[in-house]
């Protein structure tokens, strides 16, 4: 049996990680705008083709951390509260700002969309009162017109109770006997079985459901998505503060991360031919390939994260509450620049440094009244000014862990 990490431990990795998490999503929105060829709400003239391999990069398994370290938190969150306990307090926390944001901060984005495709006339009064209605809205106007309201980029927030109110259910099987050998079995994973047991699962969910599940973000068609992260969840839940797994990863963190920088390239190399010219079999195998990458860049970034930056860091306490209302705000804050900055056409340089910085200040400028208001902060996720979250430890998105205690998503 694997040891669990000291009980006074303090893991200022995990809280840097989540920061960064989400931080990369921030960035990955932004770079949307202007990566050529890739569907998003607005896209940019001076969109760019080289954009698109780091955002492979990235995009492979970007989403896939958020939802291993919201894992994470749900282990910690889980001691010393009641199944009931956890599924009210997560539900709250989720599912409030899901809906606040949806009926107050995402409607631009469709807005913008449509004014933008010319199915929807300028004027943003009548559009709300039309899209509090659910529409009905031309073919194509925005992305999710077919439902007449959409949460775009706050899709995580669903996606994230679901998966906590499937886990909080199996945590009977899950702390029974049996189910604990299976998580010391993963827990006890070293060497060359650390890479590929685990990512086993994520392979069959390629071969028997990537091409038929292609991504939605609509909670309903996205069986793939579903499978690969809900594992990844689970594996979380597993990983918890395991000093002996932990320790491992920083051990392999070289080869692991030598090992994805090679898989990327074969992955880079081969995927142009497999989707211009191969069938199924060989574009199945590339994806395969990319399931290799993913697991082995998350062993690399937990390994070098609990290496580097097991610490304390200025500002970290601040990022572990900002972190959600940023999350909240980011997507929306980005298109109301993009809108403004058109008109100026300040080039493929300008702008880009602009729109980042733009989005970085509107974030953390409304952050910082919401953290100020009680009647706001729940609205963005926030605990009651004053109210510590359960503390994951004695000393201390878009659930996620913290060395002071919990803060959602």
């Amino acid at each position: 049996m694997t040891a669990p990490s000291h009980p006074n431990s303090r893991r200022h990795d995990i809280d840097a990680l989540r920061a960064l998490a989400f931080a990369l999503v921030i960035v990955y929105h932004v770079a949307m705008y202007y990566v050529a060829d890739w569907h998003w709400h607005l896209k940019s003239p001076h969109a760019a083709e080289w954009l698109q391999a780091p955002m492979r990069a990235l995009n492979l398994w970007r989403m896939d951390l958020v939802f291993l370290v919201s894992g994470l938190a749900f282990r910690l969150v889980r001691r010393g509260q009641t199944v009931a306990g956890i599924v009210r307090v997560r539900s709250w926390r989720l599912l409030l700002p899901l809906a606040f944001g949806m009926a107050v901060v995402v409607p631009y984005q469709p807005y913008a969309q449509g004014v933008a495709n010319g199915l929807i006339a300028p004027g943003l009064g009548a559009f709300l009162l039309r899209y509090y209605g659910g529409g009905p809205w031309p073919a194509g106007a925005f992305d999710g017109w077919e439902a007449g309201v959409t949460w775009n980029h706050l899709w995580y927030l669903p996606y994230l109770w679901v998966y906590t109110v499937a886990l909080a259910l199996l945590l009977p099987w899950l702390e029974s006997a049996s189910g604990q050998r299976l998580r010391q079995a993963f827990a006890g994973l070293r060497g060359l079985a650390l890479w590929a047991v685990p990512v086993l699962p994520l392979v069959l969910y390629s071969v028997l459901l990537w091409r038929h599940f292609p991504p939605t973000h609509d909670l309903i068609h996205d069986a793939w998505l579903h499978a690969v992260y809900f594992t990844l969840f689970l594996y979380g839940y597993w990983i918890g503060l395991d000093a002996g797994l932990w320790a491992e990863l920083v051990r392999l963190r070289w080869r692991t991360l030598a090992g994805a920088l090679l898989l990327l390239v074969l992955f880079t190399a081969l995927r142009g031919p497999a989707v211009e010219q191969g069938g199924w079999l060989a574009r199945t195998a590339v994806r395969v390939l990319a399931d290799l990458y993913l697991w082995s860049m998350l062993l690399a970034i937990l390994g070098w994260a609990h290496h580097r930056l097991n610490r304390p860091w200025p500002g970290l306490r601040w990022a572990q509450e900002a972190i959600y209302p940023w999350y909240v705000l980011h997507q929306t804050a980005i298109i109301v620049l993009v809108v403004a900055l058109a008109q100026w056409q300040l080039g493929p340089v300008l702008e880009p440094l602009l729109l980042l910085a733009g989005t970085v200040l509107a974030c953390w400028a409304v952050t910082a009244v919401v953290r100020r208001s009680r009647w706001l902060r729940p609205l963005f996720g926030l605990p009651p000014q004053g109210v510590r979250p359960a503390r994951a430890m004695p000393a201390a998105v878009p659930g996620a862990p913290s060395s002071q205690g919990l803060q959602a998503p």
